[in-house]
């Protein structure tokens, strides 16, 4: 699902202001109307409503809502955060539309009698800022947020939550925690990035009478991963093992022998031919009894459990005869790791996938990223990735994401509870699956195998990488709705994989 930023949105509206001919006016009444009508849905016909609005177009958006709420019957007192006197002119006539039907509007104060007001609403709108907030909240605008997310109504925000940057997601200061959010014409990046989504409660996209083909011939390069966007090809009946792919993985040492055989299984149960799992040799019996479909074999052993330098010379051999290389899950660190992870990276034309102590390997050395030889894909999670690039992954993830992919010409899959997938053309995708059931140790091995398993099967690399991503989390979710949030384990996880798949 094709994003728009905050500069994209606008830019959309004056177009079809200024040269479709579309009134403004026309445009903010049929936004008014569909947020009367989710807070509708909420409400009994004695229930009482609280509109929060700045001077704003979002501010007319509430106020023009507040009129229809009114025309229905219902009571509803109007609050605004910002200076009366600044109100847009399309704001000013929703606002003559609310004050002949009686309503008026109150400069917001911190009282009592607001205060008992709001205990008593069955629902607040809060349309103060939506997508035209770049600084911190302040002022009367913090305290209605916070007024808000003390009161038990139910919150529908107008375009965004207040607080939140709808190009980041980011909080700005503190944000207003909505029940559900009614957006306009397109979502936006911060509906879908945390922490922001998690304010957004849920998402309702409504046309307001921007013609179709303006938001389709719309320039964008961040989408939303949904199940609309994701497939996997049917299978030839005369097909083969060998069709499927040659997947080569290196992980495992003394101390982590679960990483290796959770990425080899999941590569396996997504669907690749043939699984070749190469572990150091002091390993090599406790993975060949872990492993009844996938084939380990033993490496050189550096004396201290771990992979040695020289297995790279096997490793690039037998990547010449495979589709696809996973290297990292579970490998420890060590010199003759990074060695050995920066060989194979210069020299094989096989795509790679890094994970874990692959990133590891080469944190603080990225320009090995420069030199290599083939498509290159990385999974870190937000610690490996500012380890990696010496940002940190806390703040505007998207564009983290998407400056490394761009500066180093590879994939970059930046995990966490909105998973950013980024390419080295520019282009984001932020995974709409997954939640806390699958914070658990083992669960970025069972994606990396997964990527492995799908480029193995020669899916375009864009495609093999929004597409495992989206069905890792929604294994998970369907996990957790099996088992609860608490025990599921990367194990399920890889189990549960053919169900998400068969959702497809």
């Amino acid at each position: 699902m094709k994003l728009s930023t905050s500069a994209q949105m606008r830019e959309i509206d004056r177009y079809v202001i200024e040269d479709v001919g579309i009134p403004g006016a026309v445009l903010m009444s049929n936004a008014a109307e569909h947020i009367a009508i989710a807070a509708l849905g909420q409400m009994s016909p004695d229930s009482h409503a609280a509109v929060f609005c700045g001077a704003g177009n979002n501010g007319g958006d509430g106020i023009g809502a507040a009129a229809f709420l009114m025309e229905k019957g219902v009571h509803v007192r109007v609050f605004i955060v910002s200076d009366p006197e600044k109100l847009t002119p399309d704001s000013r006539g929703m606002l003559s539309r609310l004050t002949a039907l009686g309503g008026r509007l109150e400069v917001f104060a911190d009282t009592v009698d607001v205060e008992r007001y709001l205990d008593g609403c069955s629902v607040i709108i809060d349309a103060m800022f939506g997508i035209g907030l770049n600084s911190n909240m302040r002022g009367a605008a913090l305290l209605a947020a916070g007024m808000i997310n003390d009161s038990g109504a139910y919150v529908v925000a107008a375009d965004i939550p207040s607080g939140v940057d709808s190009d980041t997601g980011a909080i700005l200061g503190e944000a207003v925690n909505a029940d559900m959010t009614v957006t306009f014409s397109m979502a936006k990046p911060g509906h879908f990035l945390e922490p922001g989504c998690i304010c957004c409660g849920d998402l309702r996209i409504c046309d307001i009478g921007v013609p179709r083909e303006v938001i389709e011939y719309a320039q964008s390069d961040i989408y939303a991963v949904t199940p609309d966007d994701v497939s996997l090809p049917r299978r030839r009946r005369d097909s083969h093992k060998g069709d499927y792919g040659r997947c080569l993985i290196a992980a495992g040492s003394v101390r982590y022998t679960g990483a290796p055989a959770l990425c080899a299984r999941a590569a396996t149960k997504m669907g690749a031919g043939l699984v070749f799992l190469g572990v150091p040799d002091s390993i090599y019996n406790i993975m060949a009894v872990k492993c009844d479909e996938e084939m380990p074999f033993p490496l050189p052993d550096d004396g201290q459990g771990r992979l040695a330098a020289n297995g790279a010379s096997e490793l690039l051999h037998m990547a010449a005869d495979s589709d696809a290389v996973l290297i990292g899950p579970g490998l420890g660190r060590s010199a003759e790791i990074t060695e050995l992870v920066t060989s194979v990276m210069r020299i094989s034309t096989t795509p790679i996938v890094l994970d874990a102590d692959g990133l590891n390997a080469i944190s603080g050395n990225t320009g090995v990223l420069d030199s290599a030889s083939c498509p290159l894909v990385l999974t870190p999670h937000p610690g490996e990735f500012t380890r990696l690039s010496g940002a940190p992954a806390s703040g505007d993830r998207l564009r983290a994401a998407r400056d490394f992919a761009m500066a180093h010409g590879c994939v970059l899959v930046l995990k966490g509870h909105r998973t950013v997938s980024a390419f080295p053309d520019g282009t984001a995708y932020i995974n709409t699956t997954g939640g806390p059931a699958m914070a658990k140790g083992g669960s970025g091995d069972a994606l990396a195998g997964m990527i492995t398993a799908l480029i193995g099967q020669r899916l375009p690399l864009k495609d093999a990488v929004i597409t495992a991503v989206f069905l890792h989390g929604s294994a998970g979710d369907l996990c957790a709705e099996e088992f609860g949030e608490y025990s599921v384990t990367a194990s399920d996880i890889i189990a549960m994989l053919p169900q998400a798949i068969k959702r497809l």
